[in-house]
């Protein structure tokens, strides 16, 4: 195939659109069923790479839930304990532990429910039956593979009546080293970011505490990554194998971290007792569910919890999970990475990381308040390491 035609560009008055390359050659790709779209090609090929460079990095089955050219999440494929399990809406899913690919989708996709709602996916290796019949149930636009299984093909296919967007990649394309685009009719091209991101980017430790434990190493990996393809200014806490807060695309790299910071704060939350205890209306769908936790964690928690209100979520009243036991919960943390894809400018992005269990950190380094970020990780004690590369995506 030379090339696809497209509905439209990013918005329906956007018109002609389609892909093609360059250089007149076959897509290295192939649409096995639905008709997807700019965006989605967009969340397509991004995705694809971040879960690609996962694999390659750590050996690992990987997987990520994109929504607007970012990731939501990215994960490697581990087992999920009961409770995260629970949390994730997966705890009825047979097989599970199984399938790295479905643990790692299941991570991924359960990170941040309210964002990953109408996802793209992308998986690093062939999309297996067990992997298949989770995505089948959970509403999202499309999913890019190096391949499928006879068996998840056919699930897979029944999305959307048929229509669900279901693309193979030739997991042995390599693009060319030069890039183009244009804005405003005029041509732009630089090189491709082939930029590697390893354990070796992490030698360079600032901090008087210097003791990164291999998981560590692995959770810094996977923030950093995923910021290789967040459009940027971009923030991201990791821990247990996956990302837990992403903050894309703020203007304030302090904003980015409290943003992302307060994505990683749910994550934790939702698997606490009181979350995971909420008795929920049997009628009551998964993403209402995800929306009545939401609300039930914040400052607005009435509008679920008042006489009137939680008779339509529960089956009885639940306790409010007042805010200072929230913050109790979150200051008992730890071990959390944290990664940036430019350097802090200033100490309180350290402190605000902090309050959400942060315990490593990855940054290129070279702001003129280094000493003051140093210092404020060597005041928690935290291990920080300078990378030395920016990672900008737009």
């Amino acid at each position: 195939m030379k090339e696809f035609e497209l509905k439209y560009g990013c918005n329906p008055n956007q018109k002609p659109a389609r892909i093609y390359m360059h250089d007149g050659s076959d897509l290295p790709l192939e649409i096995l069923c639905g008709r997807p779209g700019y965006i989605n090609f967009l969340d397509a090929f991004n995705s694809w790479q971040l879960v690609k460079e996962l694999k390659d990095a750590l050996g690992m089955p990987a997987a990520t839930s994109f929504k607007h050219v970012s990731p939501t999440s990215a994960a490697v494929g581990t087992i999920l304990p009961e409770p995260l399990k629970k949390a994730c809406f997966v705890d009825d899913i047979p097989g599970l532990d199984d399938s790295p690919l479905a643990c790692a989708y299941a991570r991924a996709r359960g990170t941040d429910r309210m964002c990953s709602f109408g996802d793209w996916i992308a998986l690093s290796d062939v999309c297996d039956e067990t992997t298949a019949r989770l995505i089948k149930r959970e509403v999202s636009d499309g999913i890019i593979a190096p391949g499928y299984t006879p068996e998840a093909l056919e699930l897979l296919k029944q999305k959307k009546k048929g229509a669900y967007n279901i693309v193979q990649i030739d997991p042995n394309f390599v693009p060319d080293p030069a890039e183009h685009k244009q804005v405003y009719g005029i041509t732009f091209e630089q090189g491709r970011n082939n930029f590697k991101i390893d354990a070796e980017l992490l030698k360079n430790v600032v901090t008087k505490n210097k003791d990164f434990p291999d998981s560590a190493v692995r959770d810094l990996i996977i923030a950093l990554i995923t910021l290789k393809y967040t459009q940027s200014n971009s923030v991201c806490y990791a821990v247990d194998g996956q990302a837990i807060g992403v903050g894309a695309g703020q203007q304030s790299r302090i904003h980015c971290t409290r943003l992302a910071g307060s994505k990683a704060d749910n994550w934790f939350l939702r698997q606490h007792p009181r979350c995971l205890e909420l008795p929920f209306l049997s009628t009551l769908g998964r993403a209402d569910r995800d929306n009545v936790t939401d609300v039930y964690l914040s400052e607005d928690d009435e509008d679920v919890l008042a006489d009137g209100n939680w008779q339509k979520y529960f089956t009885t009243k639940p306790e409010a999970f007042p805010r200072a036991e929230q913050r109790a919960y979150l200051a008992s943390l730890s071990g959390v990475a944290l990664g940036s894809d430019a350097f802090f400018p200033f100490s309180d992005n350290i402190e605000r990381a902090r309050r959400s269990g942060v315990s490593y950190v990855a940054e290129p380094g070279g702001s003129i308040r280094d000493d003051a970020v140093i210092e404020a990780c060597d005041r928690f004690g935290m291990v920080m390491a300078f990378t030395g590369m920016r990672l900008f995506h737009h």
